[in-house]
C-alpha cells in the first residue's frame, strides 16, 4: 500500500531486486537442504494417518464417535468455543473428549496399534460445525487522543453560555480585579458585546454543535444579545420539552415494568448449538449483548432494548439468537426493516443460520403479488410461520398473528410517525429489540440508562482489515485499474457520484473506460420500485459497478463489494466519508477506497481527507468522525420533536439539560434548580503562561477543576 502510494506521488521507491530474492537464489537455498521423499514409488517414511469422520454439526454422532475408546482431542479456536462445546458434550456429566485451545487446518486419526498404543483422534471445532477456517491476526489496539482535547475550543468557535446563550469564543485574556489577576474566556455576542467569563466558571460554557453542522451548506447559528429575552425563552422552552419527554419515557417505562407476559424458556441444547455454529468468535460486546437480550427475555415483563453498533459488528447475529429463543418458546417473531432490499438480505441471513432447525422463515412486503401476500398472511394467522421479515407492510391492520412474541426493528428512525405510534403500543405487550448502526454519545446513553435499556456494541470484529485509502486526482487510468482489479477477483465496486443531474453521464463515461463492466445507476429521485430493482441486482451480483448518490451511505450490506470510488470527496464531511467507506472491507478480502479530488482543494477539505488516508485504524481521526456521527445518532434516538430544541441550544447544552432533568425526575424532585454558590477571594488564582503555555490545555484543566468535588481529586490532577 505505502509503495503504491509513494509511486503515485512521484516519490522514489525501492527496486524489485531490493525487495525480493531472485528465483535462482531461492532454488539454490532449497537445494542445499536435505529432503525426505513421502510420495514416490518407494517412500522413505509412511504415516498411518487418515481423515476424521464427518460430523456435520451432529453432536449426537460426535458423542457416539468419541465413545469408541480412541482418545479424542478437540482443538478450539478460542476459550468461548471450548466452553460451548463443553456444554454440548457434557450435558450428561461425562467427559468423552479433551478440549484444548489450538489451531490446525484440519483434524486427523492415528489408528490403534496393538495393546500398547490406543491411537489418537483430533477434531477441530470448525470441522465439527462445518465452518471455513480463518487465520486471525493478533488484535491491535490503537490509542486515540482523549476526546476532551480533540474538542478543545479554538478562537472563532461558537459556544453556548448557560445564562446568556450562543456567542463566539474569542480566546483567553487576563483581567486585573481589585489588585488580583484573573483569567477569563472572552465571548462575543450580537452587536459586538463581550462577556468575560472567569475560567473558574468555565463549566457554564459548552461548545455549540448541532446536526446541521454535518452538511457543508449549514448556516452559522444566530448569536444572542447580552441581556436579551430570546435566549431565556428558548432555554426555558427546551427545558419544558425535555421535562415532557422524560416524564413520558418514565411513564412508558413504569407501565412496561408492571406489564407481564410468560417468560421465554431458558437456553435449550438447540440454542447452544446455534450459538456454537456462529462462523466467527464473539466479540466481548456480542457476548454482553447476547446475555442482556436473553436475560430480558427470560424475565416476566416485556423486553424493550436498543442495540447500538456499527455495520458489521454483529447486531444481526444477536437478533437471530433472540428470534430462535422466541420460536422455541412457541412464539412468532417479526423482523421489521425499512427497505425490501434489507428484508431480502435479512431473510437470507436468518435462513442460512436457522437451516438446520425446524423454523419457517418468510418475507412480506408490498412488492409481492397479492396472492403471495395472502399466503403469508394466512400462514401467520394460523401459526405456520415462525419468523416473518418485511417492511412496514407488516404493521398494516390486516396482519394478525397466532402468538406474536418478539419484534426486531432495524433502524426505527427511518419509519414514519404512524408506524412509530403502532410500535409504541406494541411495546407495552410484546418484546421489542431495536437495532441501529448510528452511534450515540456515551453521555446520552448514561443519561437515559434509567429510562431505556441499551447495549452498546463498540468492539470491531477480529477479522476486519483496515481499508486501504487513497486521495487522488481524477484519472481514467486509475479508474480502469481499480475497477478491473476488483472485477478480476470476482468482486464488485461502489462508485459514489453525488449529483443526480450528471449521474447518467458519469455512468456512461465509466462504461467507456471499463467496457466489460456491467453498470447500474441508483439515486433517490428514481421511482422506488426501479431503485429497489437496481439495488437488488447489485446485491445479487448481476451488476458489477453501482454508480449512485449518497443513498449507499447506510443500510446496504454487500460483502462482495470491496472497492469504492468517491467522486469530489472534498465536498463530503468527515462523518459522511467515514460511513461511506464502511460499505467496503466487510469480508476477508482487502478493500480499497479511492477519494477523487480536484487538483486544488481548500485547507479544511485537505485536513479531512488526510485524516481518512492516514488513520485506517480506530485512532484520533476516527474519534472526530464518530463525534460527528453521534450527533446523528442522538437525533435519531431523541426523535424529530426534539431536534428543534437541540438546534436552538446546541447539542452539548441539550445533553446537559437532559441529564439534569432525568436525575431530578428519577428522584421525584420538583424543587427549583439551585444556583451554585460562589466564593470570591482577593488572592491571585490562575495558571501562569510560563507554567502551561497551551490555551487548549489550560481550558481543559480549568474545566476538569470545576467538576471536582473533593480535595483528593484536585491533588491527583
Amino acid at each position: 500500500h505505502h509503495i503504491d502510494l509513494a509511486r503515485r506521488r512521484g516519490e522514489d521507491t525501492p527496486s524489485r531486486d531490493e525487495l525480493f530474492e531472485s528465483p535462482d537464489t531461492t532454488i539454490r537455498a532449497l537445494n542445499a537442504l536435505g529432503a525426505i521423499d513421502l510420495s514416490g514409488d518407494d517412500p522413505q517414511m509412511t504415516f498411518p494417518f487418515r481423515e476424521p469422520e464427518e460430523i456435520q454439526r451432529d453432536i449426537k454422532r460426535l458423542k457416539q464417535i468419541v465413545a469408541d475408546g480412541i482418545p479424542t482431542i478437540i482443538l478450539c479456536d478460542n476459550a468461548g468455543q471450548a466452553e460451548r462445546l463443553d456444554e454440548l458434550l457434557n450435558d450428561d456429566r461425562v467427559s468423552p473428549a479433551i478440549l484444548a485451545i489450538g489451531v490446525l487446518d484440519g483434524g486427523f486419526v492415528i489408528p490403534p496399534r496393538g495393546a500398547n498404543f490406543p491411537g489418537y483422534r483430533v477434531f477441530t471445532d470448525h470441522e465439527i460445525f462445518r465452518r471455513e477456517r480463518r487465520f486471525r491476526r493478533a488484535r491491535r489496539y490503537v490509542t486515540g487522543t482523549a476526546l476532551e482535547s480533540l474538542t478543545a475550543l479554538k478562537p472563532g468557535d461558537y459556544v453556548v453560555h448557560l445564562e446568556h446563550g450562543v456567542g463566539i469564543y474569542r480566546g483567553i485574556e487576563k483581567m486585573y480585579v481589585r489588585e488580583s489577576t484573573v483569567e477569563v474566556a472572552v465571548i462575543e455576542y450580537e452587536g459586538g458585546d463581550r462577556l468575560n467569563v472567569p475560567l473558574y466558571r468555565i463549566d457554564q460554557i459548552e461548545r455549540y454543535r448541532s446536526a446541521a453542522d454535518l452538511t457543508s451548506e449549514a448556516a452559522p447559528p444566530r448569536l444572542h444579545s447580552l441581556g436579551g429575552k430570546r435566549w431565556a425563552s428558548q432555554r426555558d422552552k427546551t427545558r419544558a420539552a425535555i421535562q415532557e419527554m422524560t416524564v413520558e419515557l418514565l411513564d412508558l417505562y413504569a407501565r412496561r415494568k408492571v406489564a407481564t407476559r410468560p417468560p421465554h424458556l431458558p437456553d435449550t441444547v438447540w440454542q447452544r448449538q446455534l450459538e456454537s455454529s456462529f462462523l466467527f468468535e464473539d466479540t466481548p460486546d456480542q457476548r454482553t449483548a447476547t446475555t442482556d437480550v436473553k436475560g430480558d427475555m427470560e424475565r416476566p415483563r416485556p423486553m424493550d432494548r436498543l442495540l447500538v453498533g456499527d455495520v458489521g459488528y454483529g447486531k444481526t447475529e444477536i437478533a437471530v439468537r433472540a428470534a430462535f429463543k422466541a420460536v422455541q418458546s412457541g412464539r412468532q417473531v417479526v423482523v421489521l426493516v425499512p427497505t425490501t432490499i434489507l428484508a431480502d438480505q435479512h431473510a437470507r441471513t436468518f435462513g442460512e443460520r436457522l437451516a438446520d432447525f425446524p423454523v419457517n422463515v418468510q418475507t412480506l412486503s408490498r412488492f409481492q403479488t397479492p396472492k403471495e401476500q395472502t399466503t403469508v398472511l394466512a400462514d401467520l394467522k394460523a401459526g405456520r410461520t415462525d419468523i416473518v421479515i418485511g417492511t412496514h407492510r407488516i404493521l398494516s391492520a390486516d396482519v394478525s398473528f397466532s402468538q406474536l412474541g418478539l419484534i426486531v426493528v432495524d433502524e426505527e428512525h427511518r419509519f414514519g410517525v404512524k408506524h412509530k405510534e403502532r410500535l409504541k403500543k406494541l411495546r407495552l405487550e410484546t418484546d421489542v429489540l431495536t437495532l441501529t448502526a448510528t452511534p450515540i454519545p456515551r453521555t446520552l446513553h448514561l443519561s437515559l440508562a434509567g429510562l431505556r435499556d441499551m447495549t452498546l456494541m463498540q468492539t470491531a470484529p477480529r477479522d476486519r482489515s483496515p481499508v486501504l485509502t487513497y486521495v487522488e486526482p481524477w484519472d481514467d487510468g486509475l479508474i480502469d485499474e481499480g475497477i478491473s482489479r476488483e472485477l478480476d477477483r470476482g468482486g464488485q465496486v461502489f462508485f459514489v457520484h453525488n449529483r443526480v443531474e450528471t449521474i447518467d453521464g458519469m455512468a456512461d463515461h465509466i462504461q467507456r473506460v471499463v467496457p466489460r463492466a456491467r453498470i447500474g445507476v441508483g439515486h433517490g429521485q428514481m421511482r422506488e420500485r426501479d431503485l429497489e430493482s437496481v439495488m437488488r441486482k447489485f446485491v445479487d451480483g448481476e451488476i458489477d459497478v453501482l454508480v449512485s448518490t449518497m443513498i449507499v451511505e447506510s443500510g446496504l450490506d454487500v460483502p462482495n463489494a470491496n472497492t469504492m470510488f468517491v467522486n469530489r470527496a472534498d465536498t463530503f464531511g468527515l462523518a459522511q466519508l467515514y460511513q461511506l467507506r464502511g460499505r467496503v472491507g466487510r469480508s476477508h478480502r482487502r478493500a480499497s477506497c479511492y477519494l477523487l479530488v480536484p487538483d486544488s482543494i481548500d485547507e479544511d477539505a485537505n485536513r479531512r481527507l488526510t485524516i481518512l488516508e492516514h488513520h485506517t485504524q480506530l485512532g484520533a481521526g476516527y474519534q472526530i468522525a464518530l463525534k460527528d456521527l453521534e450527533l446523528r445518532g442522538a437525533g435519531n434516538l431523541l426523535g424529530p420533536e426534539q431536534s428543534g430544541f437541540v438546534h436552538a441550544v446546541g447539542f452539548d447544552m441539550y445533553l446537559r439539560m437532559l441529564d439534569e432533568t432525568v436525575r431530578r425526575v428519577m428522584r421525584g424532585d420538583d424543587a427549583p434548580r439551585l444556583q451554585p454558590s460562589e466564593v470570591s477571594l482577593d488572592t491571585p488564582s490562575y495558571l501562569p503562561d510560563d507554567y502551561i503555555t497551551s490555551q487548549d490545555a489550560k481550558l481543559d484543566i480549568y474545566r476538569r477543576l470545576t467538576h471536582m468535588t473533593d480535595v483528593a481529586e484536585i491533588e491527583a490532577l
